[in-house]
């Protein structure tokens, strides 16, 4: 047994070095050329179509609107990475990584806005009406390779149990190390709330996350922001930092040991997409769900979660570590991930320790109930719906048994379910990318629709306001 699991340790060491980051890269790239590089000539409408409608009431057929998808989407995306795994890139890579991770981030949004189109172009209605969707529907519908599809769905089924209890495990030591709650008392408490949120359907889960994302994200936003400002003499040379050491190599300074521009480049990418999840297909699942018009308008909106995970979020722990000096001390290297709490417990005192413990559990909830969601949905698409129900208890079941730190032997196969579902969701997206060029040239060129007809209501409202 120890031998299968060394074996299968190895292989998902192996794939998640340079095979997936130039996967992934080159996927990025390629969509990005194929869509015109959109998301930088249109940001700016991108963003008012967005977050300038996120409260208003979206147009078209959908079981969550359009911001709850979001939401739901940013849940599992915005997890412990973005608070313990910036820190770490940091300390291997240099502050050059974090310029890397920009880069990647912007450039994947493309590859996240492809998955979403396929998702809402090949969504169909389960046995209560829902709308359901994602690569296991697009591969299956759009591809015609039943067996790609399943491979997908299955690969993800093991991936979300897995990470049931891994997910539960990372919340309870956190809680048990700086609250000194036993891990059973957290996996039972956690387990009860998942199970309230879950149990009541895409609908509850959609107005779970709609409550909890934007909290969440605002506080550590905020939080973060007051250590910049704090320390907003050093910014400067912390934005010249980040890029110089994109570029040239950085010599060794105090607990930082020093890096080669291969390795900056290597770790901001790796962060990047680990954080974003584009390419991975999760997402596209709780977009499938979205009330839009057209698949297009959706795909703005996952333009839009990467800018919030990465741009947003991992930039905030990035710009943490870097102006409050932290991943400098002597034995930085040996905090790691913990820099950020180290980070804020210096400008906060013990409070600021607290305050990381209490997003890592807000991040981790919000991430274990949205994955345990896109696993049902791949029970559903590959057994039907009843399926579904019997998948989300036992993975409801697993969440005090991770708590606890049982099977943990299982971890170890966390990073090979996700090579799992990574490939065959890329392969689907470049497969499929000439649907994804001719929604968008339909959302941005028909007369008197989407994208044209935008810009005219935005012209006719700012000549009424003129005229006023």
């Amino acid at each position: 047994m120890q031998v299968f699991v060394d074996a299968i340790v190895a292989i998902s060491g192996w794939l998640w070095g340079p095979p997936i980051l130039i996967v992934l890269s080159i996927g990025s790239i390629y969509l990005s050329i194929r869509i015109g590089f959109f998301q930088f000539a249109k940001f700016g409408y991108i963003l008012q179509q967005t977050f300038g409608k996120a409260f208003k009431k979206s147009e078209g057929e959908g079981t969550l609107s359009a911001f709850q998808a979001l939401t739901s989407a940013v849940a599992c995306t915005v997890g412990a990475g973005n608070i313990v795994g910036v820190p770490v890139a940091i300390m291997m890579g240099g502050p050059g990584s974090v310029f890397w991770m920009w880069l990647i981030a912007i450039l994947g949004m493309a590859l996240k806005y492809g998955e979403v189109v396929l998702a809402v172009k090949y969504r169909e209605k389960n046995a209560k009406g829902e709308y359901v969707g994602g690569p296991a529907y697009y591969i299956n519908k759009g591809m015609n390779m039943k067996w790609l599809a399943g491979v997908f769905g299955i690969g993800l089924m093991i991936e979300v149990a897995i990470s049931s209890m891994t997910q539960a495990n990372a919340l309870a030591d956190s809680a048990r190390a700086s609250m000194n709650i036993p891990p059973i008392v957290t996996g039972l408490v956690v387990m009860v709330i998942a199970g309230i949120v879950i149990i009541g359907g895409v609908k509850r889960v959609g107005q779970f996350t709609e409550k909890l994302v934007p909290f969440m994200s605002l506080i550590y936003i905020g939080a973060s922001l007051i250590i910049v400002i704090l320390n907003i003499s050093k910014v400067p040379e912390m934005l010249v930092l980040i890029f110089r050491s994109a570029f040239i190599p950085m010599a060794a300074v105090g607990g930082f040991s020093g890096s080669a521009i291969a390795m900056s480049i290597r770790w901001g990418v790796a962060r990047g997409l680990y954080s974003n999840e584009a390419g991975l297909g999760t997402a596209p699942i709780a977009h499938a769900s979205a009330t839009t018009d057209h698949p297009t308008r959706q795909g703005l909106w996952g333009i839009t979660e990467i800018f919030i995970d990465t741009i947003l979020i991992c930039s905030c722990t990035a710009f943490v570590v870097l102006s409050t000096g932290v991943w400098m001390a002597e034995g930085a290297s040996d905090v790691g991930g913990g820099l950020t709490t180290l980070a804020f417990t210096e400008m906060f005192g013990s409070f600021g320790g607290i305050f990381v413990t209490i997003c890592l559990i807000l991040f981790v909830l919000s991430t274990l109930i949205v994955l345990i969601w896109y696993g049902e949905k791949q029970a559903e698409f590959m057994f039907g719906y009843k399926a579904s129900t019997v998948y989300r208890f036992v993975c409801v079941l697993l969440i005090p048994v991770g708590a606890v730190g049982v099977a943990t032997y299982l971890w170890q196969f966390l990073d090979f379910s996700l090579a799992l579902i990574l490939f065959p969701n890329i392969f689907a997206v470049l497969y499929l990318s000439k649907d994804i060029v001719n929604c968008t040239k339909e959302f941005f060129g028909t007369p008197g629709k989407y994208y044209l007809k935008d810009i005219e209501d935005s012209k006719v409202k700012r000549t009424n306001q003129n005229n006023e």
